[in-house]
Protein backbone atom coordinates (compact mmCIF):
# COMPACT_ATOMS: atom_id res chain seq x y z
CA UNK A 1 0.00 0.00 0.00
CA UNK A 2 1.31 3.84 -0.89
CA UNK A 3 2.12 6.16 1.95
CA UNK A 4 -0.05 8.61 0.01
CA UNK A 5 -3.09 9.07 2.46
CA UNK A 6 -5.49 9.40 -1.15
CA UNK A 7 -5.45 8.11 -4.43
CA UNK A 8 -4.96 11.94 -5.23
CA UNK A 9 -1.48 13.60 -6.01
CA UNK A 10 -1.83 16.62 -3.67
CA UNK A 11 1.21 17.03 -1.67
CA UNK A 12 1.73 18.09 1.65
CA UNK A 13 2.96 21.74 1.98
CA UNK A 14 6.42 21.79 2.89
CA UNK A 15 7.39 22.93 4.93
CA UNK A 16 4.10 22.81 6.87
CA UNK A 17 2.82 25.71 8.88
CA UNK A 18 4.44 26.12 12.31
CA UNK A 19 0.66 25.85 13.89
CA UNK A 20 0.27 22.45 11.59
CA UNK A 21 4.18 21.01 12.47
CA UNK A 22 2.89 21.56 16.15
CA UNK A 23 -0.79 19.84 15.62
CA UNK A 24 0.96 16.90 14.15
CA UNK A 25 3.12 16.51 16.78
CA UNK A 26 0.60 16.44 19.27
CA UNK A 27 -1.76 14.01 17.61
CA UNK A 28 1.67 11.41 17.59
CA UNK A 29 2.51 12.15 20.67
CA UNK A 30 -1.67 11.62 22.14
CA UNK A 31 -2.49 9.09 19.13
CA UNK A 32 0.87 7.27 18.02
CA UNK A 33 -0.13 8.80 14.30
CA UNK A 34 -0.94 11.48 12.07
CA UNK A 35 -4.29 10.53 10.51
CA UNK A 36 -4.43 10.25 7.09
CA UNK A 37 -7.40 12.43 7.30
CA UNK A 38 -5.31 15.30 8.29
CA UNK A 39 -2.15 14.07 6.13
CA UNK A 40 -5.00 14.22 3.35
CA UNK A 41 -5.71 17.88 4.13
CA UNK A 42 -2.42 19.05 4.63
CA UNK A 43 -2.10 20.18 0.99
CA UNK A 44 -3.93 23.36 1.66
CA UNK A 45 -3.43 24.91 5.33
CA UNK A 46 -6.79 27.07 5.03
CA UNK A 47 -8.83 23.45 4.09
CA UNK A 48 -7.09 21.84 7.04
CA UNK A 49 -7.65 24.66 9.74
CA UNK A 50 -11.46 24.35 8.63
CA UNK A 51 -11.26 21.17 8.98
CA UNK A 52 -9.88 20.35 11.98
CA UNK A 53 -11.97 23.35 13.79
CA UNK A 54 -15.30 21.52 13.14
CA UNK A 55 -14.24 17.81 14.10
CA UNK A 56 -12.48 19.13 17.09
CA UNK A 57 -15.63 21.23 18.13
CA UNK A 58 -18.27 18.58 17.30
CA UNK A 59 -16.17 15.47 18.45
CA UNK A 60 -13.79 17.28 21.72
CA UNK A 61 -15.86 20.27 22.64
CA UNK A 62 -18.81 20.62 25.49
CA UNK A 63 -21.57 18.35 24.70
CA UNK A 64 -24.29 16.67 26.66
CA UNK A 65 -23.38 13.53 24.27
CA UNK A 66 -20.09 11.84 25.26
CA UNK A 67 -17.10 11.17 23.20
CA UNK A 68 -17.99 7.42 22.77
CA UNK A 69 -21.48 8.61 21.56
CA UNK A 70 -19.99 10.87 19.29
CA UNK A 71 -17.97 8.06 17.87
CA UNK A 72 -20.55 5.52 17.73
CA UNK A 73 -22.51 7.98 15.12
CA UNK A 74 -19.59 8.68 13.42
CA UNK A 75 -19.41 4.79 13.08
CA UNK A 76 -22.91 4.43 11.85
CA UNK A 77 -23.23 7.14 9.60
CA UNK A 78 -19.98 5.93 7.87
CA UNK A 79 -21.52 2.42 7.51
CA UNK A 80 -24.21 3.71 6.24
CA UNK A 81 -22.01 5.69 4.05
CA UNK A 82 -20.04 2.26 3.24
CA UNK A 83 -16.82 4.97 4.22
CA UNK A 84 -14.08 2.13 4.62
CA UNK A 85 -11.48 5.30 6.04
CA UNK A 86 -14.02 6.18 8.74
CA UNK A 87 -15.52 2.86 9.46
CA UNK A 88 -11.88 1.76 10.08
CA UNK A 89 -10.67 5.15 11.69
CA UNK A 90 -13.50 5.70 14.22
CA UNK A 91 -14.44 2.07 14.74
CA UNK A 92 -10.93 1.55 16.38
CA UNK A 93 -12.15 4.78 18.56
CA UNK A 94 -15.15 2.84 19.51
CA UNK A 95 -13.25 -0.44 20.59
CA UNK A 96 -10.50 2.16 22.36
CA UNK A 97 -13.26 3.98 24.24
CA UNK A 98 -15.78 1.42 25.13
CA UNK A 99 -13.05 -1.25 25.66
CA UNK A 100 -15.38 -3.76 23.70
CA UNK A 101 -13.67 -4.70 20.60
CA UNK A 102 -17.36 -6.40 19.18
CA UNK A 103 -18.80 -2.81 19.23
CA UNK A 104 -16.65 -1.49 17.15
CA UNK A 105 -17.40 -3.99 14.53
CA UNK A 106 -21.16 -4.33 15.42
CA UNK A 107 -21.87 -0.66 14.40
CA UNK A 108 -19.85 -0.74 10.76
CA UNK A 109 -21.88 -4.14 10.14
CA UNK A 110 -25.25 -3.70 11.89
CA UNK A 111 -25.78 -1.16 14.74
CA UNK A 112 -28.77 -3.01 15.60
CA UNK A 113 -27.54 -6.11 16.67
CA UNK A 114 -25.45 -4.05 19.13
CA UNK A 115 -26.03 -4.31 22.77
CA UNK A 116 -26.61 -0.96 23.32
CA UNK A 117 -28.89 1.13 26.15
CA UNK A 118 -32.39 2.74 24.89
CA UNK A 119 -30.84 6.12 24.57
CA UNK A 120 -27.78 4.60 22.55
CA UNK A 121 -30.26 3.22 20.00
CA UNK A 122 -32.79 5.92 19.71
CA UNK A 123 -29.23 8.13 19.04
CA UNK A 124 -28.17 6.30 16.20
CA UNK A 125 -31.70 5.80 14.43
CA UNK A 126 -32.11 9.39 14.06
CA UNK A 127 -28.32 9.59 13.49
CA UNK A 128 -28.75 6.88 10.34
CA UNK A 129 -32.34 8.78 9.47
CA UNK A 130 -30.46 11.56 9.59
CA UNK A 131 -27.52 10.32 7.03
CA UNK A 132 -30.06 8.36 4.62
CA UNK A 133 -33.56 10.59 4.79
CA UNK A 134 -32.74 13.90 6.45
CA UNK A 135 -35.89 15.48 4.65
CA UNK A 136 -38.52 12.72 6.15
CA UNK A 137 -37.44 13.75 10.07
CA UNK A 138 -40.08 15.31 12.00
CA UNK A 139 -41.30 16.66 15.47
CA UNK A 140 -41.79 12.58 16.23
CA UNK A 141 -38.52 11.80 15.89
CA UNK A 142 -36.77 15.02 17.68
CA UNK A 143 -39.61 13.37 20.43
CA UNK A 144 -38.43 9.89 20.36
CA UNK A 145 -35.04 11.94 21.47
CA UNK A 146 -36.40 13.76 24.07
CA UNK A 147 -37.93 10.69 25.34
CA UNK A 148 -34.51 8.95 25.14
CA UNK A 149 -33.06 11.58 27.59
CA UNK A 150 -32.02 13.90 25.34
CA UNK A 151 -32.42 17.63 25.14
CA UNK A 152 -32.83 20.04 22.31
CA UNK A 153 -28.77 20.82 22.58
CA UNK A 154 -27.92 17.12 22.63
CA UNK A 155 -30.98 16.57 19.43
CA UNK A 156 -28.08 19.85 17.96
CA UNK A 157 -25.22 17.84 18.71
CA UNK A 158 -26.44 14.49 17.09
CA UNK A 159 -27.61 16.24 13.61
CA UNK A 160 -24.44 17.80 13.26
CA UNK A 161 -21.92 14.96 13.74
CA UNK A 162 -24.36 12.73 11.77
CA UNK A 163 -24.24 15.86 9.05
CA UNK A 164 -20.21 16.16 9.44
CA UNK A 165 -19.43 12.83 8.76
CA UNK A 166 -21.57 12.53 5.89
CA UNK A 167 -19.66 15.44 4.45
CA UNK A 168 -16.18 14.05 5.20
CA UNK A 169 -17.32 9.60 4.35
CA UNK A 170 -18.06 11.41 0.55
CA UNK A 171 -14.44 13.69 0.31
CA UNK A 172 -12.82 10.12 1.64
CA UNK A 173 -14.54 7.86 -0.64
CA UNK A 174 -14.25 10.30 -3.81
CA UNK A 175 -10.76 10.55 -3.07
CA UNK A 176 -10.13 7.48 -2.21
CA UNK A 177 -8.64 7.97 1.14
CA UNK A 178 -7.08 5.00 2.67
CA UNK A 179 -7.31 4.35 6.73
CA UNK A 180 -3.48 4.30 8.54
CA UNK A 181 -2.48 0.86 8.83
CA UNK A 182 -2.66 0.78 12.47
CA UNK A 183 -6.35 1.50 13.27
CA UNK A 184 -6.68 -2.49 12.35
CA UNK A 185 -4.76 -3.48 15.12
CA UNK A 186 -5.76 -1.28 17.80
CA UNK A 187 -7.71 -2.13 21.02
CA UNK A 188 -8.01 -5.60 19.93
Amino acid sequence: MTDQPTALDLPQMDPLPEATERYFALCEEKLGLVPNVLRAYAFDEAKLNAFTAMYNELMLGPSGLTKLEREMIAVVVSSANRCWYCQVAHGAAVRALSGDPALGEALVMNWRVAALAPRQRAMLAFAEKVTLASAGIGEDDREELRSAGFGDRDIWDIAAVAGFFAMSNRVASATGMRPNPDYHTQAR
